[in-house]
């Protein structure tokens, strides 16, 4: 099932959060519906913004977004207009007080949204698809990521029947629940039709995989402790040596 699902739904209350996160059974459709129109909005409004994801919280009358950007001077604009524009046209379509905050994407290299969109850009301008990925993928894996693989599909070089091609550089162990494994998908829109690109990266694993790796870390965390109370003790007091080798010195002058 690891191929088949999307990988962060299989791992939703595991290691991954939800992106929409408020409670109405009531109003269940209508409150989906407006997540999707808000971030429709926010991908139409900040299209060049290299926006990866939305997370959207709400709580009574209040309702609060986290536009996660690689660009966040994009989002903001100058004296902060675009944001504003933004949260205006949030409160009239929801009804809510909306507030914004923008968090930047540190390293752009190990977010798959980003990359799968940075691969469909090079496809658009005619760049060899398997340049664009080899030379993505060498970006993912220098930035620190364990593995990387991407799959694309559609009349790749302009061939008459659409096929689909996969590539992979490391591991990416898809069924194992405590592996940190980004995703994200996109299409590039070029003369010969569109082309999907989906990306999936390996961060990191947040567990021990096996017993020998749990007990591993369980002695280099016993190792750092024993280390740190050797350097913590105190050494004794010199004038409690002294008095205890004179008494030592005067009681065998007596036996003599």
């Amino acid at each position: 099932m690891g191929q088949k699902i999307h990988p962060k739904a299989i791992r939703l209350g595991y290691i991954q959060d939800w992106q929409s996160r408020w409670f109405a059974p009531d109003k269940m459709p209508e409150l989906i519906k407006e997540d999707f129109e808000i971030r429709r909005m926010v991908k139409e409004k900040f299209h060049l913004a290299t926006v990866s994801w939305v997370d959207i919280e709400r709580a009574g009358s209040y309702l609060k977004l986290t536009i996660h950007t690689a660009r966040p001077g994009v989002v903001i604009g100058r004296r902060g207009v675009d944001i504003e524009n933004l949260r205006q046209d949030v409160e009239s379509l929801t009804g809510r007080k909306v507030f914004i905050n923008v968090a930047e994407i540190k390293v752009a290299e190990l977010d798959a949204r980003l990359v799968a969109e940075s691969i469909a850009i090079q496809i658009e301008k005619r760049v060899s698809y398997k340049r664009a990925i080899k030379r993505s993928m060498e970006k993912t894996i220098s930035s620190g990521a364990k593995g990387i693989k991407v799959m694309v599909a559609g009349r790749l070089g302009g061939i008459e029947i659409a096929r689909r091609e996969w590539f992979r550089k490391g591991r990416v162990p898809l069924q194992t629940l405590s592996a940190d494994i980004d995703y994200g998908f996109t299409e590039a829109m070029t003369m010969m039709g569109k082309i999907g690109v989906k990306v999936w990266i390996f961060k990191k694993l947040f567990f021990a995989k096996t017993p020998r790796d749990l007990m591993e870390q369980l002695k280099k965390l016993e190792t750092e402790s024993a280390g740190q109370g050797i350097a913590g003790k105190t050494p004794p007091d010199r004038k409690e040596d002294e008095s205890v080798l004179k008494k030592d010195s005067d009681d065998n002058n007596s036996r003599g």
